[in-house]
């Protein structure tokens, strides 16, 4: 069994781990409590939900702007030509090309980027990279806003803190919210903007308690657990 560092083991003496915490006062316990590392760590959110992802109908994915962004700058890959990667690299993209940058990817493997948009005439191409952006979660998708002719938008949107929630095979949605830098009020946005979209990504084929448990953590400290019934009243 793993030793936590003393820091850890303080912070967690200040969470009461029987509780089911209100969404404001567990994001409060958070920030307040001690950090257990010396850098301004990430701020998670976990919702398990009662969902079955291995039905296709039950699968849960969608994004959402947090109003307070990531905390994080994010690396933009756009693949269009033309007019589009004019527009793309007006927005703000890191990396903007066609065939060529499909190859860079293809023949270097060079993935020096968290985020790629394409339009849609780019598929062809792009779709080749599936072995390599699909298990890394990078392979641009329609239904999240990542494959679009609108290249501007979608770029400014990443870069405005724009993320994206997928469901996992356990169930779980795990979403970064902010650093714990942000503060309470900030953090707080943040989680209701995530969970007022799970809300709406509801599928109709989940049936009973679809929001099951919540947790919010930071990178490397103890987490406290959220009652769910007060981030459905979020």
């Amino acid at each position: 069994m793993a030793k936590h560092s003393k820091r850890y083991r303080q912070a967690a003496a200040k969470i009461d781990r029987a509780r089911r915490y209100p969404l404001d006062e567990a994001i409060q316990v958070l920030v307040t409590t001690e950090g257990v590392t010396k850098f301004d760590e990430t701020v998670e959110l976990a919702v398990k939900l009662g969902v079955d992802p291995r039905q296709a109908d039950q699968n849960v994915r969608g994004t959402v702007v947090l109003p307070h962004g990531r905390g994080k700058a994010v690396r933009v890959v756009v693949f269009a030509k033309g007019e589009k990667a004019k527009e793309a690299s007006e927005a703000g993209a890191d990396h903007v090309g066609a065939e060529e940058l499909a190859k860079k990817i293809q023949d270097e493997q060079w993935l020096e980027f968290d985020t790629a948009i394409a339009t849609p005439d780019m598929m062809g191409a792009v779709g080749r990279l599936g072995k390599i952006l699909g298990p890394r979660g990078l392979m641009p998708n329609p239904k999240v806003g990542t494959v679009t002719f609108e290249v501007g938008k979608a770029v400014r949107e990443v870069k405005a803190g724009k993320v994206e929630f997928r469901v996992e095979k356990a169930g779980i949605v795990h979403v970064p919210i902010g650093k714990r830098s942000f503060g309470a009020e900030k953090l707080l946005a943040n989680a209701q903007a995530l969970l007022t979209s799970l809300l709406r990504a509801k599928p109709a084929a989940s049936k009973g308690n679809y929001v099951q448990s919540i947790a919010v953590a930071t990178t490397m400290g103890p987490s406290v657990r959220i009652d769910p019934a007060t981030a459905r009243a979020a």
